[in-house]
């Protein structure tokens, strides 16, 4: 089913040509102090429960929210 919403998206996109997996813009945003960094890492760990991936982000492997995770953040 991936692969195939990223032909979709691909085929609908004039600068690609097959698969489209990222967006083509981006809105940089300058991580000067520790309550834009928590914002911003709480906001990428819940990226998989958004999709539905998972019920809580501890439970994406692939997840610094998780402690088995081999990905750390600092804690200030």
């Amino acid at each position: 089913w991936m692969l195939k919403t990223f032909r979709k998206y691909g085929k609908e996109n004039v600068l690609n040509q097959n698969i489209q997996v990222w967006q083509n813009f981006n809105s940089p945003t300058l991580l000067d102090n520790n309550q834009i960094i928590d914002q911003k890492t709480e906001y990428i760990r819940n990226n998989p429960v958004r999709t539905g991936f998972v019920i809580i982000p501890e439970d994406y492997k692939h997840s610094s929210a998780s402690s088995y995770s081999p990905i750390k953040t600092l804690d200030f």
